[in-house]
């Protein structure tokens, strides 16, 4: 029987895993090439995967909520059209195969833990507790090294075969409050939610896991407790992530755009009628941080260790919020091949797929610059988080009719003018105070120049 591999793809340049969500084929179901077979969820967006093979489904490697890592096999397909028949020989030599890697694996894991064990010095974990339940390998010696009891591993509720044990079970556990951190036992939600927020974290921060230590929140009389759901779990490490990696400066600017909101209210009717598009804010905004990285291009950069990435795109991520309160960033590449009308149908475009959950990978990948617009919630300023891995981010504030100074030739005088705040957020470790507040006041000088006479 010829069978073929159905491999996690790459999903993004951040992207390392993915969760499974949902299978759209069960095990003896015929699949297409091309067919759609499972669907998974990254915290950048959700996907349908489509089979790469046509056939039959004859194993799934992973169940609903598995988190894979990328390239990982998920799935095997039988090209020659037929599931494998119900007999005890059928798939003996994989089975077989898998049976003898987790063999070796224990056996090392069984190594390690001998060899650790003169360093920790605590109390041997037996294979089984009074309740029978196998504890494997790996499980006693996170067991070990945290100083959690058989007692404490008993009450730990297992995701494995036979309500056994997992790495990711008991990492739960001690993120949530076990271990030598506390004695208590872990509330249920926290044992929920800990499972996504332990992997990432893992594998963004390893350096500082052990020193981070939550608190015990109290629960009082009366107060609610919602679990997050996954995309605000993802949000919050990335967010964690980011102000661990990078040291945040913020700089700020006010910018005149009065020739900006005079022009567009002059114009929006016209341009709908013949684009087909609404001229917002937005577009006219980026075209200013475009321009400001071309004179700026040390802002268009990531950083890998002790070296630099001067990036030759310029791709600019707009923060956008989503109906469900999360947030997403759609990305639009190349901006600085766009003009004013290319830019305005883009921005929509993202903005109401992203709305409409009809996101696709690409468009949420290859990011270099991001903005958020903080002032369509009316706040006048804000202090953004970097967007990792790059390494500025630009908020804009509430445009508001201010009071101000104006200067002529025959001298100054008090007008009422259209202002807004820039608050530029950016990686201290390449991106100096110099650097970081010529940029964005170059932004604004690009607003406050715009021709109020401009032609589209």
């Amino acid at each position: 029987m010829a069978e073929i591999e159905i491999r996690l793809p790459k999903m993004g340049e951040s992207v390392t895993e993915a969760t499974i969500t949902n299978w759209l084929k069960e095990v003896g179901d015929s699949v297409e090439m091309d067919e759609p077979l499972v669907e998974v969820a990254t915290d950048k967006v959700d996907n349908e995967l489509p089979s790469e093979a046509e056939g039959v489904l004859v194993k799934k490697l992973y169940e609903v909520d598995d988190v894979v890592q990328v390239g990982e096999v998920i799935a095997i397909i039988s090209t020659d059209g037929e599931a494998p028949a119900a007999t005890p020989d059928t798939g003996s030599e994989p089975v077989q195969q898998a049976e003898e890697k987790q063999m070796e694996e224990e056996v090392e894991e069984e190594v390690l833990a001998a060899v650790e064990a003169p360093v920790n010095g605590t109390t041997e974990i037996p294979k089984s507790g009074a309740s029978g339940r196998f504890y494997s390998p790996l499980v006693r010696s996170i067991a070990k090294t945290e100083g959690i009891s058989m007692e404490q591993l008993e009450q730990i509720p297992g995701s494995g075969e036979n309500n056994r044990v997992t790495k990711k079970d008991i990492l739960a556990f001690i993120e949530g409050g076990g271990g030598q951190v506390s004695t208590a036992p872990a509330k249920e939600v926290t044992k929920k939610a800990a499972p996504v927020q332990t992997q990432t974290a893992a594998k963004s921060i390893p350096a500082q896991k052990a020193e981070i230590h939550t608190p015990e929140i109290p629960v009082y009389e009366g107060d609610e407790i919602v679990e997050m759901d996954r995309m605000r779990k993802l949000i919050a490490d990335h967010m964690v992530m980011s102000v661990q990696t990078s040291p945040h400066v913020t700089s700020y600017v006010e910018a005149d755009v009065t020739n900006i909101v005079q022009w567009r209210n002059k114009i929006k009717k016209s341009f709908q009628e013949k684009e087909g598009e609404k001229m917002t804010f937005t577009p006219i905004f980026i075209e200013a941080v475009v321009k400001a990285i071309k004179d700026f291009p040390g802002v268009n950069v990531s950083v890998s260790g002790s070296n630099i990435i001067k990036r030759k795109n310029v791709n600019i991520g707009m923060a956008t919020a989503l109906p469900s309160g999360n947030l997403i960033v759609p990305v639009i590449k190349q901006a600085d091949t766009l003009n004013l009308v290319g830019l305005t149908k883009r921005v929509n475009d993202l903005a109401g797929r992203a709305r409409a959950n009809k996101l696709e990978s690409e468009d949420i990948q290859g990011g270099t610059y991001t903005v958020t617009n903080v002032g369509t919630f009316g706040n006048v300023m804000g202090t953004p988080i970097i967007n990792q891995p790059q390494v500025a981010i630009l908020a804009l504030g509430a445009i508001r009719k201010v009071p101000a100074v104006i200067e002529t030739p025959s001298g100054d005088f008090i007008g009422i003018r259209h202002k807004m705040f820039l608050s530029h957020s950016y990686d201290h470790r390449v991106v100096d105070g110099a650097l970081g507040g010529q940029f964005v006041k170059r932004v604004a000088e690009y607003l406050e120049q715009f021709d109020p006479e401009r032609e589209l």
